[in-house]
């Protein structure tokens, strides 16, 4: 009976996590990248960093990774902000940034 109500307590605390937390651990960087960054990002268009191009991603790294997200969010020289669209979310941009980065 032990079991059982232990049980019926995860399953209950499982169903009432937040909503929020769940759909962080969801986000897909590499998703969100090719949907919105690569028409750019995989060619380098205005020097834009390559997707997985350690050197050009760890020169911008070298700022912080506050200010790399900055750039994402708000826009950067030739990129507008969140890549031009602007109903991502913060998290979705900083992942597909983490996905680019680290790629």
């Amino acid at each position: 009976m032990k079991a059982l109500h232990k049980l019926i307590i995860a399953i209950t605390a499982a169903m009432l996590a937040s909503p929020a937390m769940a759909a962080k651990g969801s986000i897909n960087g590499e998703k969100i990248y090719a949907a919105n960054c690569a028409s750019c990002h995989a060619a380098g268009v205005l020097g834009a960093p390559k997707a997985g191009d350690k050197a050009a991603w760890a020169a911008r790294l070298k700022q912080g990774k506050e200010v790399v997200y900055t750039h994402g969010l708000q826009g950067f020289k030739m990129m507008p902000p969140k890549g031009g669209n602007a109903s991502l979310k913060d998290e979705e941009v900083k992942a597909a940034i983490d996905f680019m980065a680290n790629g």
